[in-house]
């Protein structure tokens, strides 16, 4: 079976989200599976790993507490531009070390703070173990990090190391 589907859950997440976005007909199911199973396979081809996952079940906690964050940030970034007045915002870099080393883990991390509104990953420094972060509404740098390191990065941790 993983000679010819070599990474299951991928093939059925790569259907799955074929069929959300493009609707559900039976063509599309055809298409959609076809579509998942070379996907699956031309990955497999480039002689990628599949990621060694230690707690599956944390998966689903660590999508909810991402989901969460974006709805939250989305509603502060919105209201930080229609408000207009109040008081000064300060952008901001943030250089911060991090311990997840795992590159499946790291990707991950980047997808997470790049998809939040209001931060973006720009640099990982692998020697120093250092990741650069971009920030629209910096108060606290200290806020941040600790909010990187335990609503994100122990979670990737354990998931994945």
């Amino acid at each position: 079976m993983t000679r010819f589907l070599p990474y299951p859950i991928l093939t059925a997440c790569l259907a799955l989200m074929w069929l959300l976005l493009a609707g559900f007909t039976s063509g599309q199911l055809v298409l959609a599976v076809l579509v998942a199973i070379g996907a699956a396979r031309a990955l497999k081809a480039l002689g990628e790993a599949s990621p060694p996952v230690k707690r599956w079940l944390l998966i689903v906690e660590f999508i909810g507490i991402v989901l969460y964050d974006i709805v939250r940030s989305n509603l502060a970034v919105a209201s930080i531009l229609l408000s207009g007045e109040g008081r000064p915002r300060k952008s901001g870099f943030i250089t911060m070390p991090i311990k997840l080393r795992n590159p499946t883990g790291l990707a991950t991390l980047a997808v997470v703070l790049t998809s939040t509104p209001g931060t973006a990953w720009l640099d990982y420094n692998s020697t120093r173990g250092e990741l650069l972060i971009h920030v629209f509404d910096l108060v606290d740098e200290e806020v941040w990090i600790d909010q990187i390191v335990n609503r994100y990065e122990k979670p990737l941790l354990e998931i994945f190391e």
